[in-house]
C-alpha cells in the first residue's frame, strides 16, 4: 500500500496545477488521504472562492465512495442506485466530475483528487493529470 504523504500530495498538485495553467484556468487542487483527511491543498491566484470546498468535497467523495465524482454524478440521477446521495454526509457528497479515487498498484484507494474552478470537463482534465502523477511516480 501506498502511504499518502505531503511529499506526494505536492506532486499530485503541482501536475494538477501545470494542467490548469496550461488551459489558463485557475484552479483549487485538494489530496486527500484514504481517512478523507486533507494532506494538502492549493488555491491558484483568483481562482473562485466556492472552488475551495468544492475542490475539498470532490476529494472526499471520491475517496468515501471510492468512485470518481462523474460516476457519482451518473449514478445519482433520478431511477439509478445512489439517487439522493448528494444529500447525504452533510451535503459534501459532489455530484459533478473532477473528483478521482488515488489506487495502489494493487487497486486500493489510497486517497482522492478533487480540482474546481474550471467548467467540469476542465476540472476533469486537471483533476486526470493529478491522477496519472500519483500513478506514475
Amino acid at each position: 500500500m501506498t502511504n499518502l504523504t505531503l511529499d506526494v500530495a505536492k506532486e499530485i498538485i503541482a501536475a494538477a496545477e501545470e494542467a490548469a495553467a496550461a488551459i489558463d484556468v485557475p484552479m483549487c487542487i485538494a489530496v486527500m488521504d484514504d481517512g478523507a483527511n486533507l494532506v494538502g491543498f492549493h488555491r491558484m491566484d483568483d481562482t473562485l472562492l466556492g472552488s475551495v470546498d468544492i475542490a475539498q468535497n470532490k476529494a472526499y467523495s471520491a475517496v468515501s465512495l471510492k468512485l470518481d465524482t462523474e460516476t457519482i454524478h451518473e449514478e445519482s440521477q433520478p431511477g439509478e442506485s445512489l439517487y439522493g446521495i448528494g444529500n447525504t454526509n452533510g451535503g459534501r457528497i459532489v455530484t459533478f466530475g473532477g473528483g478521482f479515487p488515488l489506487e495502489d498498484d494493487d487497486g486500493t484507494v489510497v486517497g482522492g483528487v478533487g480540482v474546481s474552478g474550471g467548467s467540469v470537463d476542465e476540472d476533469m482534465e486537471v483533476a486526470q493529470a493529478g491522477v496519472e502523477r500519483f500513478e506514475n511516480r
